[in-house]
């Protein structure tokens, strides 16, 4: 990448904040405004700056680790300066700058032109901006004129990020940072609902406008039918609607309420680490939660019953790429994090409906396009939720049952990305364990089909709505400290073992342990049972004389397809394997890298691990990647039901006993269950045993 110093009007120096903030506390209100007030005074007052992100620039870890250590142990904290990290663009230009501001001696220490191919994402005034340029664009209406639409019909613009190709022919470029927009009907005989499912009704035409002058360089027809062929837009046959929203259901009237009541409140604890940072307490858990733009959630320092686990945890990369090899589809791959942000796209959580029980609430203050603050409520809801059964044991020689429930710490964010939903969540247990979850939801995005035709790289949906298969594909970015920085990450395999003396049934096998001594890429063999751990080796189990260890269960799911030429594969460098590991270093923070708009590759994981460092017992961060190969059901439409994944990561030999033991006991005086119906009388029957030892007669009875 790369990039053009400008030094020209450096140092700018304004006030400093007033008040210390926590180094890992989210940036304030006044730090964003502080922020942006220091990057325009580098510029001409008639320069107008499009700031798409300032947010935090985190402390390298080297100044962090003992100002964390001492914050454990209640003594002095070291000073550790405020810094925030800027990316704008000089506004109506491809002129894109990245600038590091220290909020405590209130100066700009940096402010950089980055090169060629570097586009920043896209923020949510301009993607208004957009939907109104190409629906006024005179061009577009004359083509939308060729439908003949009844009277009254909406259109509706979905802008996407143009993607790469590696073309740049005339008006056909990805030089530039570009919008594909693809056009939608609302359904003409109800034109005033604002939440009708245009995403049944697609039409062929999709405007291409270019982000730095925001006007339309080209008109491209979709291709409708089983081959690359486009025709002129004509008459529209408008289909029946197909509708989401509750009032055009005929919704069921024999659900009956299920109340989540916590009566005597919740057992977590929540409490302020810094203005915007919070920290959160629960069943011998401690960490401390922030928000940023692109990642949305951040834990930090994360600990269980005072020992360290994990020094930083986030969802660090997706990636959605689409199975239509035809123009212009080939080009769609969102990175909705690298592209848009998960913290920007946060929908504000509302009490009975996306959290149930007794909930927190986490707010955030991010920025809009000018620089100024921007609240957003609720983004995080936080709460505990039944999971079960814990564990059990029944002695059946005495009847008695030990059991106790499993209870739940869920940390909870959904962000809205155009079409889709993905619930996000970390979950937290009695037991140890710290999960991961994703729920993907929303609607599919469409395009239009001819009628009467299929084809192999996607499913119809609706008459005239195809939904292209696509991958969803997730990276989590852990970055451990097991009892300390110095880890190493580790594989099991079982094998069997060979007939011999020893195993004359062939019956035994054994587990053996590899060490991974170099960063790279490695998979899953569930031949083999191969499971990866993150271990700290000088620390060993008091029972079995182990090392500690976390390990990493992670649902199986299908590399990327896209062949390793396609700048699909080229730009989602964490998507070709099950795990990345790569050595510690500062920034090194998203999988796909820094800036995915139209990336081009060699900027995130997969370089970095190609530097083939020791990654054996030493600062270490792992990439944890899962997703799913969606081919549509008709079921998925108009509304896709709720498809779950969950990583795991689990205690392996790193307590003398199951954590869970302490767990109260689950009685029906602390839980206080009803009987959900009149009591049911089942018939038994028992043998009676007369005075010659016989059995002289049968009883019947009944019990519960």
């Amino acid at each position: 990448m790369s990039v053009e110093q400008i030094a020209a009007s450096l140092p700018i120096i304004g006030k400093r904040t007033a008040g210390a903030q926590h180094p890992l506390g989210p940036l304030t209100a006044d730090e964003i405004r502080e922020s942006a007030r220091l990057i325009k005074g580098l510029w001409p007052s008639n320069i107008d700056l499009q700031f798409k992100s300032i947010t935090l620039q985190e402390p390298n870890k080297a100044e962090l680790i003992p100002f964390l250590a001492a914050e454990h142990s209640s003594q002095q904290t070291p000073a550790i300066e405020r810094r925030s990290f800027i990316v704008y663009y000089l506004r109506n230009t491809d002129k894109l700058h990245e600038a590091i501001v220290n909020l405590s001696t209130a100066k700009v220490e940096s402010n950089v032109r980055l090169g060629p191919n570097v586009h920043s994402n896209a923020d949510g005034a301009e993607i208004i901006e957009v939907e109104r340029i190409a629906l006024e664009d005179e061009q577009v209406r004359a083509e939308i004129a060729k439908l003949q639409l009844p009277e009254g019909t909406v259109v509706i613009s979905d802008p996407w990020i143009y993607g790469s190709d590696g073309v740049n022919e005339g008006l056909f470029t990805d030089d530039r940072r570009t919008f594909q927009c693809f056009l939608y009907i609302r359904d003409p005989n109800n034109a005033s609902e604002a939440d009708s499912n245009h995403y049944a009704m697609p039409i062929s035409i999709s405007p291409v406008i270019d982000a730095a002058t925001m006007k339309v360089t080209r008109i491209d027809y979709l291709p409708t039918g089983v081959d690359n062929t486009i025709k002129e837009p004509s008459p529209y046959k408008v289909q029946p609607a197909n509708e989401y929203i509750p009032e055009a259901q005929n919704l069921r009237t024999d659900l009956k309420p299920l109340n989540v009541i916590q009566p005597e409140g919740a057992s977590f604890k929540v409490s302020n680490y810094s203005e915007m940072g919070r920290t959160i307490e629960w069943q011998k858990w401690e960490f401390k939660v922030g928000f940023n733009l692109r990642e949305g959630m951040v834990l930090y320092d994360v600990h269980y019953d005072g020992r360290p686990l994990f020094y930083r945890l986030s969802l660090s990369d997706m990636n959605i790429p689409y199975a239509d090899p035809r123009h212009p589809y080939h080009k769609k791959a969102a990175f909705d994090l690298g592209d848009a942000g998960a913290g920007i796209m946060a929908n504000n959580l509302q009490l009975g409906c996306d959290c149930l029980g007794s909930i927190h609430y986490l707010s955030a203050v991010l920025n809009d396009d000018k620089g100024e603050p921007l609240d957003m409520p609720n983004c995080v809801c936080i709460h505990e939720q039944d999971n079960g059964i814990g564990w059990k044991h029944t002695n059946y020689r005495t009847g008695r049952a030990a059991v106790v429930r499993n209870r739940e710490l869920v940390l909870q964010s959904i962000i809205t990305v155009s079409n889709y939903e993905y619930i996000l969540a970390f979950l937290f247990n009695q037991a140890g364990e710290v999960m991961y979850e994703v729920r993907a939801t929303g609607i599919l995005s469409t395009q239009p089909i001819d009628e009467g035709i299929s084809v192999p790289w996607g499913t119809v949906v609706h008459p005239g709505v195809l939904a292209a298969h696509h991958q969803h594909i997730f990276s989590l970015r852990v970055d451990p400290m097991i009892d300390g920085l110095s880890n190493r990450v580790v594989y099991d395999e079982a094998h069997a073992m060979p007939r011999s003396d020893f195993n004359p049934h062939g019956v035994g096998y054994a587990v053996t342990e590899t060490p991974i001594t170099t960063s790279g890429g490695y998979d899953l063999d569930y031949d083999v049972n191969r499971t990866f751990k993150i271990q700290n080796a000088d620390v060993k189990n008091p029972v079995n004389g182990k090392s500690v260890a976390y390990k990493i269960m992670v649902p199986p799911f299908q590399k990327m397809l896209a062949d390793k030429e396609s700048f699909h594969h080229k730009r989602a460098e964490f998507a070709d394997h099950n795990i990345y590991v790569t050595s510690y270093a500062d920034g090194e923070l998203y999988a796909g890298g820094k800036y995915t708009n139209q990336s081009r590759g060699g900027t995130g994981v997969r370089s970095w691990a190609d530097r083939k460092d020791n990654v054996l017992d030493t600062d270490v961060v792992v990439w944890v990647q899962f997703g799913i190969n969606h081919v549509p059901r008709i079921e998925d439409f108009p509304v896709m039901p709720c498809e779950i994944l969950k990583v795991h990561l689990k205690p392996v030999n790193f307590f003398d006993k199951n954590p869970a033991l302490d767990v109260p006991p689950s009685v029906q005086s602390f839980n206080k269950s009803v009987l959900a119906s009149v009591q049911h009388k089942q018939e038994t029957a028992e043998a009676v045993v007369g005075s010659d030892g016989k059995t002289c007669c049968v009883k019947e009875s009944s019990k519960l």
